[in-house]
């Protein structure tokens, strides 16, 4: 299909035809404050196999002003259309192409964003070029196998950093003489030639960002490090701990894959409005600029940013050194990455994040196992068609199920073989394009096992695996027999292949309370593979039964666990009381997933959560549950008990915010869950209270991100009106604090508040990329779900069209944020049924985004029957 699309089939018949050799790209960047466009130069060298067979180059450009091929000039109004040029007069082996263009600037986070410091007033770029759009600033073959040398030069004001994947050779500075929208002097950054990289990895950053630089030195090669923010963020970047995560990830990873960091330097820069976390640019890695705390922030915090960290930086060698040859294989570079953030936290030198596999199980899984129970579920192996369908596929499956899988193929075939196995897998394609075929060959040699079976059990079939524990005892309370029961869900309709037992390596273990001091301690260990229905336990006979059984001890495996009847019994009282932090996650897991099935009732689960919050050391999971428990009382409680419910779990958050250390984890967290849940009269008076300084919390300072929460708490609830607002946006009147006023102005409870969010989300559409996510969250936050009711046929009148003329960014912000699931859950859910049934041809990415939106609607009102029942 023409346009900004690319089909797989287009996308390989174009790799047989070119091999990119080179671009030199020139950027003119002077006139940013005020033109909406930038110059772009772009000179081509590449070799074509077959002259007669169609290419095409990559452009998305308002205009575009010269196209020569071989020497020969093209009218760009005959060959340039749906954001593709159209090349002629090439011949066997080198051709040489030149397109001069003027590239627009964006306000969306997708090519080249421009952002406006509306506290000191200074201008920021960044690109952001996955999944396709390097075409938004110089005309490319933009697909990850056609891989290329880069050299970048960019004239831009002279007070300006100028940051690309590789260092800069000269800057030039001189007096600007009066170029249309520039102002004073200018200066020219000229690039050194890059390894050959995908496009979508190469990267451009400019402004007069604030700069803080070091070295890190491993054995006798040296590698600059730089860190990059705005200006008026810079006094809350801590440079000290970034670097220290940096170095750690260095060291480990360079001893684990065998191969020196590919390139020259490494940069961290961190951004305005950046859609995703981060992006793993050749040596020029982008961060939302959230990790740059300006307020005080919990170890769960620090500890997901340095995960962060260390995710981006092993792309350096899983995605830029070594990249998928097409967007199919996504998980090579997704999946690596996550598995070894967590293992090089979990397994490093630092002890401050050894439990990092907690953080794991507990909520990166989580988020796999979502995503693989919906209709939209897939192989971590997906079929990709087109950029679409990868544009929706950056999800749960991609990065935490692949990760899961791997983490369990280390187990299968041991964690030597298994790096032994990567070593050589990137010794053999270092700068090059890889398949699944390929990693699966060094990783059989290095093993000496057949992967071929796993494989396809596991990285080639969709859907997921519950394990359940069936134990006979004698009368004196001895095993008499043990098995494990795996069953295959049946995937969903639609979704291609069949439910499928895998085999899993996994540890059943055994924990019993110490009458001593009440803790639950492993008494018992047992390690199997489980690959049948039922697999029998013949260890296990003749012990004595444990208090709790639990399977996938150590979390080695992938699948869902449930509990025999005298373990959950067990749990219900004594979750709390596990003397280790896995296992305890394991079963907050596990108890999360009953109640997303509607095994658990939500009642039930606030009280389990109740009984043992208390015991939870691990912030992580504390927050992690804070965030579980606000999602099933919005959703997966019965309405007629919600408000109750709701009230019931702000009260509790109020007594241990009470009863936390002052200046704790804890505290904070305990806060931010009472800020969440208050909707009493004496809830949002003492809110109030303590953002007017009248009631302090000991040892809790109330910063800007505390004092937001509560304002947007209490606009919601109608108790600040748009002057209360407006004030604390003029105390706080940065990037963070302009984005927080538009989600309390969203959220008040009143229905212009909700028709002028409305319209400027979906009416006009003009907003930049990070205040339309304020605004969304702002429409969705309310304690009347009534307001929002006549927004559900205007939401499914509005979609298609959203999504036809916004970019895909803006359009899935707001086909995912204002997909009307505050609604009543039985009109919202036929309402969306017959959309779907109606528009069987609308475009399949836009179809997944509602299909999963109405899934997660129909187990809401699946779990609120549950809890109905439970009510009585």
């Amino acid at each position: 299909m023409p346009g900004t699309n690319l089909t797989a089939q287009e996308a390989e018949h174009r790799s047989h035809a070119v091999t990119v050799d080179s671009y030199d790209i020139a950027l003119d960047l002077r006139a940013a404050a005020d033109s909406a466009t930038f110059p772009s130069v772009t000179e081509i060298s590449f070799d074509c196999a077959d002259p007669d067979m169609p290419v095409f180059l990559d452009l998305r450009a308002p205009e575009v002003r010269e196209i020569v091929v071989n020497g020969r000039a093209l009218a760009a109004d005959r060959v340039f259309r749906d954001s593709r040029i159209e090349l002629s007069h090439l011949v066997a082996g080198r051709n040489e192409v030149r397109v001069v263009a003027d590239c627009a600037y964006t306000n969306t986070g997708e090519g080249l964003h421009r952002f406006t410091d509306p506290v000191d007033g200074n201008i920021y770029l960044y690109s952001q070029f996955e999944v396709a759009d390097a075409r938004r600033v110089f005309a490319c073959f933009d697909q990850p196998d056609l891989k290329a040398q880069f050299r970048f030069t960019v004239t831009a004001p002279a007070d300006w950093t100028v940051v690309s994947n590789s260092a800069a050779v000269t800057v030039a500075e001189f007096a600007d003489e009066g170029e249309e929208g520039a102002q004073g002097g200018a200066g020219v950054w000229s690039f050194g030639r890059t390894p050959r990289l995908s496009t979508y990895v190469v990267s451009l950053v400019a402004g007069p960002y604030h700069a803080v630089r070091a070295e890190h030195r491993r054995g006798d090669r040296t590698i600059p490090l730089g860190l990059y923010c705005r200006r008026s963020l810079a006094e809350h970047l801590d440079p000290d701990e970034i670097f220290a995560v940096t170095r750690q990830g260095f060291d480990w990873f360079e001893e684990r894959f065998g191969h020196p960091y590919p390139f020259e330097k490494y940069d961290q820069i961190f951004v305005p409005g950046f859609n995703a976390g981060a992006m793993e640019n050749a040596a020029a890695v982008t961060f939302h600029e959230k990790y740059v705390f300006r307020s005080r922030a919990t170890e769960a915090a620090h500890r997901k940013r340095a995960a962060t960290i260390l995710h981006e930086l092993s792309h350096m060698w899983f995605g830029d050194l070594v990249t998928m040859a097409w967007w199919s294989d996504l998980w090579l570079n997704e999946s690596f990455a996550t598995y070894s953030s967590f293992a090089c936290q979990a397994l490093g030198p630092d002890p401050r994040w050894a439990d990092s596999w907690t953080t794991f199980a507990n909520h990166q899984k989580a988020k796999a196992y979502r995503q693989d129970q919906l209709p939209s579920t897939h192989p971590v192996v997906a079929e990709i068609r087109d950029l679409d369908d990868v544009l929706v596929n950056f999800d749960g499956i991609t990065y935490a199920k692949g990760a899961s899988v791997l983490k369990q193929l280390v187990a299968y075939v041991g964690m030597d073989a298994f790096f032994e196995g990567i070593r050589a897998y990137f010794a053999a394609h270092a700068y090059g394009n890889t398949r699944l075929r390929d990693l699966l060959g060094a990783l059989e040699k290095a093993s000496g096992r057949d992967l071929g079976t796993w494989s396809k059990q596991w990285l080639e079939t969709a859907g997921i695996n519950v394990l359940r524990p069936e134990i006979e005892t004698d009368a004196d309370g001895i095993i008499t027999a043990f098995r494990i029961r795996q069953e295959a869900q049946d995937l969903p309709p639609g979704v291609p292949g069949e439910a499928t037992l895998r085999p899993h390596r996994i540890a059943v273990g055994s924990y019993t309370l110490d009458g001593a001091n009440g803790e639950l301690r492993r008494t018992h260990r047992v390690e199997l593979d489980v690959a049948a229905a039922y697999t029998h336990v013949p260890d296990m006979v003749g012990r004595p039964r444990p208090d709790v059984v639990l399977l996938n001890d150590d979390d080695l495996s992938y699948a869902k666990v449930r509990f025999d009847d005298a373990s959950l019994r067990a749990l219900m009282r004594h979750l709390g009381s596990f003397a280790d932090p896995l296992p305890r996650a394991l079963c907050w897991a596990a108890a999360w997933d009953m109640t997303r099935d509607g095994e658990l009732a939500t009642r039930d689960y606030l009280s389990l959560v109740l009984s043992a919050i208390g015991s939870e050391s691990d912030i992580g999971v504390v927050e992690s549950l804070h965030r579980q428990v606000l999602h099933a009382l919005k959703h997966f409680t019965d309405p007629a008990g919600r408000e109750r419910l709701t009230a019931d779990w702000a009260d509790a958050a109020l007594e241990r915010l009470r009863a936390a250390d002052p200046g704790s984890d804890h505290q904070l967290a305990w806060l931010r869950a009472f800020v969440a849940a208050a909707r009493t009269d004496a809830h949002l008076d003492l809110l109030a209270r303590v953002l007017d300084g009248a009631t302090p919390v000991s040892g809790l300072a109330v910063d800007a991100e505390v004092r937001w929460a509560i304002v947007v708490r209490l606009a919601a609830a109608g108790r600040l009106d748009e002057d209360g607002i407006a004030a604390e946006q003029r105390r706080d009147p940065t990037p963070t604090g302009e984005c927080h006023a538009a989600t309390a102005r969203a959220g008040r409870p009143d229905p212009e508040a909700k028709a002028a969010a409305w319209a400027a989300v979906v009416g006009r559409g003009d907003l930049p990329n990070q205040l339309q996510r304020a605004v969304i969250a702002g429409f969705a936050e309310t304690l009347d779900p009534a307001l929002l009711a006549p927004y559900t046929d205007r939401y499914f009148e509005a979609v298609l069209d959203v999504w036809e003329t916004r970019s895909h960014e803006m359009a899935k912000q707001i086909v995912l944020g204002l997909y009307p699931a505050a609604a009543d859950g039985r009109t919202a859910l036929d309402t969306a049924e017959s959309w779907l049934d109606r528009h069987r041809a609308a475009p399949p990415a836009l179809r997944r985004l509602i299909v999963e939106q109405y899934d997660d609607a129909g187990r809401a009102l699946r779990a609120q029957a549950t809890d109905r029942a439970r009510r009585g």
